[in-house]
């Protein structure tokens, strides 16, 4: 993959570019399906963005599950007004959550950051051990935290990690793209996304990126 995130470096700046497995992804996506033939290009000078620090990623997602997009921006904002765009996880670990309520946040979300950062602390969430498992492995750990499902797993895998094949199936935006383009607006069941995807793998990741920027104006970033 060119480095172990499986990013692509840009040898004259030294900066992460996108991750290595992108240009190959789209072009076997766009052969094996009509519906991204036609929405891929559309976004040919965007890519999954860099990643953010594991706990920031963590965090971010912890905020998004079940809230609105704009909510959850908010909250992340407040958070890290107060904490820092790169909070240390040591410093939020001596954190109550009523400390983290009054600056927005709901009481349960609060106590699974603050659950969360005493992991990093403990060193639970060793992100060098992860980068050595299978995408179900990383679930399996993350989700034995309090307060991480598997959606905030994969999350982590797609936009931390950045692995080449994750399919979110209890994402709502992207069964909303899925019934837009795949199923002319009628909803669709996971069992209907899962066969959808079957010409995608293995580059769901891929796939799901484009089908989010089909639905939203703004690139999706944890």
């Amino acid at each position: 993959m060119g480095s172990p995130s499986g990013v692509v470096l840009n040898t004259a700046t030294d900066q992460v570019v996108a991750p290595a497995y992108w240009e190959r992804a789209k072009t076997e996506l766009m052969k094996n399906d009509r519906i991204l033939r036609r929405i891929i290009p559309l976004y040919a000078d965007d890519a999954l963005g860099l990643p953010a620090s594991p706990f920031v990623t963590l965090v971010r997602a912890v905020l998004s599950r079940q809230a609105s997009r704009r909510t959850a921006l908010r909250q992340w904002h407040q958070f890290a007004r107060h904490h820092g765009e790169q909070p240390n996880p040591e410093n939020i670990a001596i954190l109550s959550s009523a400390c983290l309520g009054q600056i927005g946040l709901p009481r349960r979300k609060a106590e699974y950051i603050i659950g969360i950062s005493q992991h990093f602390v403990d060193g639970y969430i060793d992100v060098s051990r992860l980068q050595h498992l299978d995408n179900e492995a990383v679930i399996e750990t993350l989700c034995a935290i309090r307060g991480v499902g598997r959606w905030t797993a994969e999350m982590f895998l797609i936009f931390n990690l950045r692995r080449a094949d994750v399919l979110p199936l209890d994402d709502a935006a992207l069964l909303q793209a899925i019934s837009t383009h795949y199923f002319s607006g009628e909803p669709v069941s996971r069992f209907e996304a899962r066969e959808v995807a079957q010409a995608w793998a293995p580059w769901c990741t891929v796939a799901t990126w484009h089908l989010w920027r089909s639905v939203d104006a703004v690139a999706v970033h944890y």
